[in-house]
Parts: C-alpha cells; sequence; structure tokens
C-alpha cells in the first residue's frame, strides 16, 4: 500500500510541475497538496514552497543584503556547509558558529569558524572582542527550534548597533505538519515561527517582518536596541510561553500573524535601511496580527 501512495503522490508532483509551466500556479499547488494527501512526499512539499513564496531563494536575498549593506562584522550561527558564511564579503570580518561544520570549501582569510555551540560561544568567549567591535549584521539558522532561536537572538542583539540587522531562517512555514517541534517529514522548518510571534507580543519597538523567500520564509528584524535587558531577564518564562503557542495562532490569517512582506527586492532594501516600504501591504510589529 505505501508504494502505491507513493506512486498516486509521484503522479500528482509530476502534474503541478506541468501545471506550473504552463502558469497554473494555484492549480500546481493544489495538486501539490493533493500529493501530499497520500503520502510525506518531499519533492511536491517543495515544489509548493516555491508556488507559495516565489521569488529569489533565501541564500540570494541575503547575498544582497551583504552587497547592499557592506557590514564590518557578520556572525552567522548553523554554517553547516558554508554556502550562507562564503556570502560574506572578503572585507567584511565574519564569524561562523556550528557544533559540526562541513564546510564544502575552506573559509576565507576575514573568516572564522567555531566548532562549538551558539550557546557554549557565547558563554565561554567575548563576542565583541572576537568580531573586533560591534556586530552589523546576522543569520540565526541553527537548530530549527524557537527557544534556540530565541536565545541566539538574546545573546547577539546587545553586540549590536541601533541599525544593525539580524535574519533568522525558517520563520514561515508551510504547514502544520512541517513546523513542529520533532521532524516528522523530510520537509521541514521546525518551530522558529513562535520567535517571531513572541517577539511581536513582547518587544514593539522592533521592527519585525518575514520576507516570503523560498523554502521557509525568511525573518528581517531591524531597530534593535542593545541596551534592551527585557528577554534576557526573563528567558525561561518566554520560552515556557513561546512554547505554549499553538500552530492554530496562525490559522485565521497567517501572513499577518507573521508579518509576512513580498519577496521583492526594491521593497526589501528600503527594510534594511530602516524605511517603510511602499506599495507592499508591509507591517511592522507594532501593526500586530489581525
Amino acid at each position: 500500500m505505501a508504494a502505491e501512495e507513493r506512486a498516486r503522490a509521484r503522479h500528482l508532483y509530476y502534474r503541478a510541475r506541468l501545471y506550473r509551466w504552463i502558469g497554473r500556479r494555484r492549480a500546481a499547488a493544489e495538486l501539490c497538496r493533493r500529493a501530499l494527501g497520500w503520502c510525506d512526499y518531499g519533492r511536491a512539499h517543495r515544489l509548493l514552497a516555491e508556488l507559495t513564496l516565489p521569488g529569489e531563494d533565501y541564500l540570494r536575498v541575503l547575498a544582497r543584503a551583504h552587497q547592499e549593506l557592506r557590514p564590518a562584522t557578520y556572525l552567522e550561527i548553523g554554517v553547516a556547509r558554508g554556502d550562507s558564511l562564503a556570502l560574506a564579503l572578503p572585507e567584511t570580518r565574519a564569524i561562523g558558529i556550528d557544533p559540526a561544520p562541513r564546510l564544502r570549501a575552506s573559509a576565507g582569510p576575514n573568516q572564522r569558524v567555531f566548532a562549538e555551540t551558539s550557546d557554549e560561544f557565547f558563554g565561554r568567549r567575548n563576542a565583541r572582542a572576537e568580531l573586533g567591535g560591534p556586530l552589523a549584521m546576522a543569520f540565526i539558522d541553527g537548530m530549527h527550534h524557537f527557544d534556540f532561536a530565541l536565545r541566539d537572538f538574546v545573546h547577539l542583539e546587545p553586540l549590536c548597533e541601533p541599525d544593525s540587522v539580524i535574519f533568522v531562517h525558517d520563520c514561515y512555514p508551510l504547514d502544520e505538519r512541517t513546523a513542529t517541534r520533532e521532524q516528522r517529514t523530510a520537509f521541514w522548518s521546525g518551530d522558529v515561527w513562535r520567535l517571531i510571534v513572541l517577539l511581536k507580543r513582547h518587544r514593539p519597538d522592533l521592527a519585525i517582518h518575514t520576507i516570503g523567500t523560498p523554502p521557509t520564509g525568511l525573518g528581517l528584524i531591524t531597530r534593535l536596541d542593545p541596551a534592551s535587558p527585557g528577554l534576557r531577564e526573563r528567558l525561561p518564562e518566554l520560552i515556557a510561553e513561546g512554547l505554549a503557542i499553538g500552530f492554530e495562532t496562525l490559522a485565521p490569517a497567517k501572513s499577518a500573524a507573521l508579518n509576512l512582506v513580498p519577496n521583492e527586492w526594491r521593497s526589501l532594501r528600503a527594510l534594511l535601511r530602516g524605511q517603510s516600504p511602499c506599495g507592499t501591504g508591509a507591517r511592522d510589529s507594532r501593526a500586530g496580527a489581525r
């Protein structure tokens, strides 16, 4: 029976690819959902992600951000094979943190990779001294768990300046089964989305957006306050609150709940510069979810 279900899912997936090719994107997305109704078919989830979140993928958007901002310093949590760390410009002093990095190529001359967890790194090292100054840009892409992402944000914000930028991967889940805390599907974004919901509740001073990049969205946090003590002092309480947030919180209007903005560079460039994008329907954390 499992083989038959997979065959049905595969057939629907290839029909979806054809429909996308002829421009029937909505019908293609529906075919992907039907395929996923038969079994956990990862290729259908990936195609659905491209249909739901069109445009350049998150790595291309990060590359544009490096070129636009030209940050003096950059810190990345979750290096893996080094694809995103490699986007840092040669003049940027970059730090990567990962307990088990698997770099495709050697780190650049202005880059250092620490083979340890982010909790270990921040617990034993002077991050500002390692960077040689304040943190201009960061990317959180470690564990797909909300509480890890929250702790990483709490460690990073004091290193920043008000015009610094923090990106967070996996903030826009496609559906409930891929947004669980424990991985049950091949395509999985985890529960990092809870970070966006929680920060909107407790840090209305931040500008919080989720860029609609495939495959699972890219959080963008600006207007940082390195002197803010609120999150650190209440961290255990906030973690418990975040873990209690159910996926149904997103169900009425997921885009609004996660402050989704279109994946269009002209608008994203304005957000990076601390400006309000025109004509995108974007809202920052102070607008809240409706």
